[in-house]
């Protein structure tokens, strides 16, 4: 398999059209489109009976690096998220395209909305977690930002989008300004488990209800933009109270790594009773284990009154 040149961006992909890879010659009928972001489409797609996200590249270098990227993170992983990787060939010009596991869920914004606020201390455990499993590799996320987060189930976490996946100590090579510490004068533009953190702080501070004050803040003159005004608005925040002291630490960039964030994050849970499962949650386990209980009971009482019998 080699990525060929991409020789224009406008590609007309539409619903049902079906791609027929150049070497691998898989074929994967297109659904919808999922999303866009700067080096490419990604589509939904369907192969047989199963459904995959299929990712367009606007550049063979950039779409190579992110293959190569999500095959050493496959290596560790026990669910490989990589499906396959060729060219395809149209309207007389080559598009490299990768295809990957396609993660079913929400935004954190709309799962929060649809479920409630208390999930905010559960799904923000997890990301952090999400995100210190990809520094244990030597990797950076790099474009961290609520719209490549998803939730689903019980505020289990994913991340999509790895074109911004940078190796530690290299220029980030992907960001989106409000996420990024450079942007806020807040620090360098360098791939480390800080740049991750300072992000989460930021999309933290979105899922809290402070998005829009965020997003004046980010329009003043450059002068003006800064993480001392961040520091304030967390301090505004009801709903960053509990956690807080990591989100203060995070944008000041006073972490030795991710792994310390998740252990205070985690601290900050048990000390505020934020732990474990939402009460929503709590209460649909707590009905299935009554009632597998209340079957297992109906099961011995039944046996009983049979050899009694």
């Amino acid at each position: 398999m080699g990525f060929g040149v991409t020789t224009s961006s406008k590609a007309v992909l539409t619903e049902g059209l079906v791609v027929t890879g150049k070497w691998n010659k898989r074929s994967y009928r297109i659904e919808r489109l999922l999303g866009e972001g700067a080096n490419g489409k990604v589509f939904l797609v369907q192969s047989g009976k199963q459904s995959y996200a299929l990712k367009f590249g606007f550049d063979a270098l950039d779409l190579q690096m992110e293959v190569n990227v999500l095959r050493e993170l496959d290596k560790k992983s026990p669910s490989p998220f990589l499906r396959d990787a060729d060219d395809v060939e149209l309207n007389g010009s080559v598009y490299p395209f990768y295809v990957m596991t396609y993660v079913r869920g929400a935004t954190p914004e709309h799962y929060i909305r649809k479920n409630g606020s208390d999930w905010f201390f559960l799904i923000g455990l997890n990301l952090l977690r999400k995100l210190h499993a990809l520094h244990r590799q030597g990797y950076v996320f790099g474009d961290l930002k609520t719209d490549n987060v998803l939730v689903s189930g019980y505020g289990e976490v994913e991340l999509v989008d790895y074109g911004g996946v940078t190796a530690k100590g290299r220029s980030v090579k992907q960001f989106t300004e409000l996420y990024d510490r450079g942007y806020w004068n807040a620090g360098e533009r360098r791939a480390d488990d800080g740049y991750d953190l300072f992000g989460f702080a930021i999309v933290c501070l979105q899922l809290s209800g402070m998005g829009k004050k965020l997003q004046e803040l980010a329009k003043t003159l450059p002068q003006n933009r800064g993480p001392d005004e961040l520091l304030k608005l967390i301090g505004e925040s009801p709903s960053c109270r509990a956690v807080a002291d990591v989100l203060k630490k995070a944008i000041a960039g006073r972490y030795a790594d991710s792994a310390e964030a998740v252990a205070e994050w985690k601290r900050a849970m048990e000390k505020h009773g934020a732990a474990g499962y939402p009460r929503p949650v709590v209460s649909a386990l707590w009905i299935k284990t009554a009632f597998v209980a209340s079957i297992g009971l109906f099961a011995s009482t039944l046996y009983l009154y049979l050899i009694k019998g």
